[in-house]
This record gives C-alpha cells, sequence and structure tokens, in this order.
C-alpha cells in the first residue's frame, strides 16, 4: 500500500496512543487525558513505544494492497485481507494457540492504525504557504 509519511507518522502515533490508553489506569477511568499523558512523555519513552509497534505494524502497512483512494477518504480494508498479510509477514515457530492471539491481536493494531490514517487530500489542492 502506498502512504506516505506523513499517513503512516499518523497511523502509528494513534496506534501507540490507543494502546498507550489501554495501558494506563487513569487514562482508562477517564481522569486524564491520553493526549496529556502523551505530552507528559519524554522523547524516549514516546520512541519505546513507537518503534515497538512499528515493528508490527508498518510492515503489514507497507504490504498491504494497493488501492485507488478517493480523496477525503481512508483506505479500507476487510479483516480477511488483513489477517492474510498479518499472518504472511509472521515468523514461523510460535505453537497454534500462540500463533493464533499473535495474529488477532496484530489484526487489531493495523486497523486501529487504518483508522488513524487522516483522509487523502486532493495533491492539486494542496496551498503552499509562501514563506515555503
Amino acid at each position: 500500500m502506498q502512504l506516505s509519511e506523513h499517513e503512516m507518522t499518523a497511523a502509528l502515533e494513534g496506534a501507540a496512543k490507543t494502546v498507550l490508553a489501554a495501558q494506563r489506569r487513569d487514562v482508562r477511568k477517564g481522569r486524564t487525558d491520553i493526549e496529556t499523558v502523551w505530552k507528559e512523555m519524554d522523547r524516549y519513552q514516546r520512541f519505546k513505544l513507537l518503534d515497538s509497534l512499528g515493528d508490527q505494524i508498518l510492515p503489514v502497512l507497507m504490504a498491504l494492497p494497493d488501492r485507488e483512494v478517493p480523496v477525503g477518504e481512508r483506505p479500507r480494508y476487510d479483516d480477511a485481507e488483513i489477517t492474510a498479510v498479518v499472518e504472511e509477514k509472521l515468523p514461523e515457530g510460535a505453537g497454534k494457540l500462540r500463533r493464533k492471539v499473535v495474529v488477532a491481536t496484530r489484526v487489531a493494531l493495523v486497523r486501529t492504525a487504518l483508522g488513524h490514517v487522516p483522509p487523502r487530500a486532493d495533491p492539486e489542492r494542496l496551498d503552499v504557504p509562501d514563506h515555503l
């Protein structure tokens, strides 16, 4: 799948914030906003989280089949397509049950990442500021 650097970054950051929100009790209980927690993390903490998720999500995103995405929409894939790519990218060696759990988890991560990809912009209508 052809994604721009901005789209991949937004997808990975959105998935990371979702995972972080699931891990943090104060966010789950609604006492703290995920954006506040994200800003309070130092760069190394964010790097560790993004790096660990990037190894799982980015190869799958790049291996998804190319699709024409209309302007203003996000790319859409069904679970069967995502599952096939995840299983293809997953190394052999794990037991059947463990493999099934890892596949289900990665499919959910990729689904979350795809949900955070910004809608496609029309390249003909991009406004570039004069100072650039």
